[in-house]
């Protein structure tokens, strides 16, 4: 059962409900990380789906509920609501939860997500720092994206950041310095460094002409990424299909128009004079460089399956 944590009005522990019994569980200790906040520049909705597609696909129970009267601003974003013919129906109130996860080979994690906070940042932030230290989180990860002049045709692109070189190091294709628009999950990592937290947030580059749209190419490019920064095995199976889909959707209407052929033809001549002689590392490859193979993964697989109770 969910209960309030008591303290004052602005005491950060006061901003969520939480499983008492669940939070208190030694299986909660020691675990990674991942977040991802909608309705900041989530470019080709690829926040949106993957924690959907996480809570849709894995096992999962909620650890703790922020409460979305403190955080949310009703009049700048308004929930949805069904009018049916004479009554109201299915009102899709705004959640913010924590909640553990297991990945497909049985590893638990935690996953923070839902809406971005537009009141009480700081407060947030500080009840998150709170969180992690409390269940001594190994890892926090997290994923954004924006729209960039990059073509659909090329690999899609990622910008890392954090205080964790060995995830940082060779993975970014665009290491800028200017200014930006902060979101919660940047205030989020501050937070976290200051208080010596593991952090690293992910940047996917959404094509700037398809960032309106679902892009599940992105999301799986994101999945695979904090997949590889948290050693664990995330679904991405329905995300690709639908990218192939979406992919085939995208070919016949760029057929159809030659200026839009000419758009997306400058800018894999501009990516490809940008990429030329640049070597990027990937996450996936272990300390020789070296990607695992079939037999690599299936290894894997065969060991979790070991570790099964007969009947599980």
């Amino acid at each position: 059962m969910l209960e309030r944590i008591s303290g004052s009005l602005l005491d950060p522990e006061s901003l969520y409900l939480r499983d008492d019994a669940l939070f208190h569980s030694p299986e909660l200790r020691g675990l990674n990380l991942v977040m991802g906040f909608t309705g900041f520049a989530d470019a080709g909705h690829v926040v949106r789906q993957i924690t959907a597609e996480l809570l849709d696909t894995l096992d999962s129970e909620m650890v703790a509920e922020f409460d979305a009267d403190q955080l949310i601003d009703y009049r700048t974003r308004r929930p949805q609501i069904s009018f049916v013919e004479d009554h109201l129906q299915d009102y899709q109130a705004p959640r913010l939860a924590l909640y553990r996860l297991v990945d497909g080979l049985g590893s638990p994690f935690l996953l923070l997500a839902g809406f971005e906070p537009d009141l009480q940042w700081e407060r947030f932030a500080r009840a998150v720092v709170g969180i992690v230290e409390e269940l001594d989180v190994n890892l926090v990860t997290w994923i954004h994206s924006i729209p960039m002049p990059v073509p659909h045709t090329r690999p899609v692109g990622v910008t890392v950041h954090g205080n964790r070189p060995d995830l940082i190091e060779g993975i970014s294709v665009w290491k800028p310095t200017v200014e930006v628009p902060a979101a919660v999950g940047h205030v989020l990592e501050l937070r976290l460094t200051e208080a010596s937290r593991n952090v690293a947030g992910y940047v996917m580059h959404v094509p700037h002409y398809l960032a309106e749209a679902e892009y599940p190419t992105a999301a799986v490019a994101g999945l695979e990424y904090l997949g590889a920064a948290t050693s664990l095995m995330l679904p991405a199976d329905r995300l690709r299909e639908a990218g192939r889909d979406v992919g085939r959707q995208i070919a016949e209407q760029i057929e159809a128009s030659a200026d839009v052929q000419q758009v997306v033809s400058r800018l894999e001549t501009r990516y490809d004079e940008n990429a030329e002689g640049t070597v990027r590392r990937s996450l996936l490859a272990d300390e020789n460089d070296q990607l695992p193979n079939a037999d690599d993964l299936g290894a894997a697989v065969e060991a979790y399956l070991a570790r099964k109770e007969p009947g599980e």
